[in-house]
């Protein structure tokens, strides 16, 4: 494999071999490569990451500068700014306390965090917590960093539900747990065990996450009725540590497996004995969620997710009776989209629950009564689109929450809002044309608003919590000395969808050196997953492979198709026992648009690529819309959902299983492959079963097809190949794209 230093080789080894070989593509992978290193820490002023220091109402940030990066501590009450620290000071007492010379501007230290009172500050240099004592600049080695492992492993498995130790009592005075597949409890007074449950055993049991009511005077334990395992295995060919190859296996439900049935029981501790929850009408769950007492423990709460993700209720059981009653009952005819946009916050104080829904055809809160299962009030309503819940006061009865859609303009960027329980005095908090990241202080009277747009770098402001209005500007971003370099923001653009009244809305890159005189074959990178929108809102001086694509000579885009969330339920629906549809009619209008305006895009060279979902969408782009995308790159593809993990694929492709799922299918269409297919995925990926890929790749020589495969050894879920992938994807679109052949890599000196 060639390193990545050999590419600036490239040129002038080219010329001294005599190979035909054209200097401007040499040029052009060189200036590709070096792209990231040209404009790094050219953007100051920018990617502020507030930290609020306790309740004072002080924040801290680091602030990048041309000088160096300086410490800044602002007191929102005051209004006033200065530099949080000596840093001249700071470096010296480093120096001497670790050994180490460090330059004031360039300090080696991260997660930086300040006493209350400001006098001193710990950090974390060379995995340890250091303390710096501001008074003297004393600094002082503590404990150790614990660092939160990863395996990197993806883990789809179901909870094994006899692995949870025992359960103490809030008092104290029990321990629950399992025996013999029963539910027990031992009392901590005289260790004398009492047997509450007698019809646990292999086939059902009783689940070791046991709930104690806050009294102590009851607990919840599930009947768990388990699943066959869905084991995925897999062969390591060439481990580093031996000669031979290994063997490993998952766990790895898919699309029409079995799940487990999880049935809440209650027990009485003072009678000893099992009060019976009603389970008919939790039949065929996918999952039962959130077991949650009351506090008063009164009752307790559950969620049930059918299997087909179209019903979805919140079960209030009846802490003496145990009566059953749906408090929320969530219905669709399409898809439910719980592992998206669902959000609850209780408030037992006055019986009540915000939910969100789209009932309505947007996402939006409403107000509950969660004794009667009545709703109290639609909250938010509008053709726009609730985001997220920043914060639910109950005193005073408001909601802070992110919205996009409700501004003119791009319905993807995000603003901040306020609003009252009963749905009136709607209230803009975020000011500025771009999407808006805040964060609050822990008393919620400020916070810190950064917003930016792709084209627009980011300007951040400290404002009141209470109405928005700004107390002062932070900081403004300068990309002077990025412009400098070259490169080119993207450029936002929108066109009409398949319906001729949706704004689709896009991003274009061109390349350093681009020439509206010249025409270039366009590179669309797709990512199609339901579960979220993917053309980036907020700036980044470089967008990484997109960016070093175009320099190769190409134009590239990024387009969120109907099928995609963020949107009203319609334009999300279209994905719905569909994934083939990928919103690739949408797509190909907003590339014909894009080229009426801007003729040097040459429609007839497009090219695709993208990872996971997006290598399936790539792969379908070339079976199911040929005369449009000539060239793809697919890597890591689920190319039949029913070889994918079964949470995502049965939320947006249905259950049971049924015709759809084939007809969505790159392996069974396979078949109807034209122009040009480089697959790609790794040996080990525990994110997508790779047999997947292999399965095309089978149905493709059945089908007599053309096409490139790349299999990386030991590789996981590679959505960009890796190193060896990313250089085999820009050769296959500069050879079918461009016409032009690649640097003969074999050849190349390392």
């Amino acid at each position: 494999m060639v390193k990545r230093t050999a590419l600036y080789l490239i040129p002038v080894w080219f010329l001294s071999q005599g190979v035909s070989y054209s200097q401007s593509i040499a040029d052009d992978y060189r200036r590709a490569d070096s792209l990231a290193a040209i404009t790094a820490s050219k953007v100051y002023y920018s990617n502020i990451r507030p930290s609020w220091i306790g309740t004072t109402g002080y924040l801290f940030y680091e602030n990048y500068t041309p000088e160096g990066t300086e410490y800044i501590i602002i007191n929102a009450v005051n209004k006033s700014r200065r530099q949080a620290f000596d840093q001249k000071k700071f470096a010296a007492s480093f120096e001497s306390a670790t050994g180490r010379k460090a330059e004031p501007g360039k300090l080696p230290i991260r997660n930086i965090t300040f006493s209350e009172r400001l006098g001193s500050f710990a950090f974390n240099y060379e995995d340890y917590n250091w303390i710096c004592n501001l008074k003297d600049y004393r600094i002082v080695r503590r404990d150790r960093v614990t660092e939160r492992g990863r395996t990197g492993i993806y883990d789809w498995s179901f909870r094994d539900e006899l692995a949870n130790p025992p359960v103490v009592s809030p008092d104290k005075k029990w321990t629950a747990f399992i025996r013999d597949f029963n539910v027990w409890i031992r009392s901590n007074d005289d260790r004398k065990e009492y047997q509450l449950s007698y019809d646990g055993g292999t086939g059902e049991y009783y689940s070791s996450y046991i709930r104690w009511s806050p009294d102590s005077k009851k607990l919840i334990s599930c009947r768990v009725k388990p699943p066959e395992h869905h084991i995925v295995h897999y062969i390591e060919s060439s481990p580093a540590d031996q000669l031979q190859p290994k063997h490993y296996s998952f766990e790895y439900p898919k699309p029409g497996d079995a799940v487990p049935q999880l049935y809440p029981q209650l027990f009485d501790i003072t009678a000893k004995k099992q009060i019976e929850v009603d389970k008919t009408q939790i039949q065929n769950q996918y999952s039962i969620n959130n077991l949650i007492w009351s506090k008063n423990s009164r009752y307790f709460t559950f969620e049930f997710n059918k299997r087909g993700h179209q019903v979805y209720q919140v079960i209030r059981i009846d802490g003496e009776t145990g009566e059953s009653k749906v408090i929320i009952n969530e219905t669709s005819t399409t898809f439910i989209d719980y592992s998206g946009k669902k959000y609850r916050h209780d408030i037992e104080a006055s019986s009540e629950i915000i939910w969100a829904s789209e009932r309505d055809g947007w996402n939006h809160l409403y107000l509950y009564d969660s004794e009667t299962g009545t709703v109290k009030q639609q909250i938010t309503e509008g053709s726009w689109v609730v985001r997220e819940v920043t914060d639910v006061d109950d005193t005073n009865r408001q909601i802070v929450f992110e919205a996009s859609g409700i501004e003119p303009g791009d319905p993807y960027y995000i603003n901040y809002y306020r609003i009252n329980f009963d749905g009136t005095g709607l209230e803009k908090l975020t000011d500025g044309n771009g999407t808006h990241e805040a964060s609050f202080s822990p008393d919620r009277k400020f916070f810190v608003d950064t917003w930016s747009r792709v084209d627009s770098p980011p300007i951040t402001v400290l404002r009141n919590a209470s109405d928005g209005s700004q107390i002062m500007v932070l900081e403004k971003a300068d990309i002077s000395k990025l412009i400098e370099t070259g490169i080119r923001l993207p450029e936002p653009f929108v066109a009409k969808g398949r319906d001729g009244e949706t704004d689709i809305w896009g991003i274009i890159i061109r390349p350093v050196n681009f020439d509206p005189a010249k025409r270039y074959p366009v590179i669309e990178y797709i990512y199609a997953g339901p579960h979220s929108s993917f053309v980036p809102k907020s700036f980044r001086p470089f967008y990484g492979e997109m960016h070093q694509l175009a320099e190769l000579g190409f134009i590239i885009v990024q387009i969120d198709g109907m099928g995609t969330s963020n949107r009203s339920k319609a334009f999300h629906n279209v994905c719905w026992k569909n994934l083939k549809d990928a919103g690739f009619p949408d797509r190909i209008l907003w590339l014909k648009a894009a080229a009426e305006k801007y003729p040097y895009m040459d429609l007839s060279r497009v090219g695709i690529y993208g990872g996971s979902a997006g290598g399936q969408n790539a792969a379908g782009a070339v079976l199911f819309h040929p005369d449009f995308y000539k060239v793809a790159v697919a890597a890591c593809g689920c190319h039949d959902n029913r070889m994918d993990k079964i949470w995502w694929n049965e939320q947006w492709m249905g259950w049971p299983v049924g015709e759809e799922y084939a007809q969505s299918s790159n392996v069974v269409n396979a078949w109807r492959l034209k122009g040009k297919l480089l697959l790609i995925n790794g040996e080990l990926d525990d994110n997508v079963d790779p047999a997947s890929t292999e399965q095309m790749v089978n149905a493709l020589i059945k089908a007599g097809k053309e096409f490139e495969y790349v299999f990386v050894p030991g590789a996981r879920h590679i959505s960009n190949g890796g190193t060896y992938g990313t250089r085999k994807r820009r050769d296959f679109f500069v050879k079918h794209l461009l016409g032009v052949d690649p640097p003969d890599w074999n050849i190349v000196e390392k």
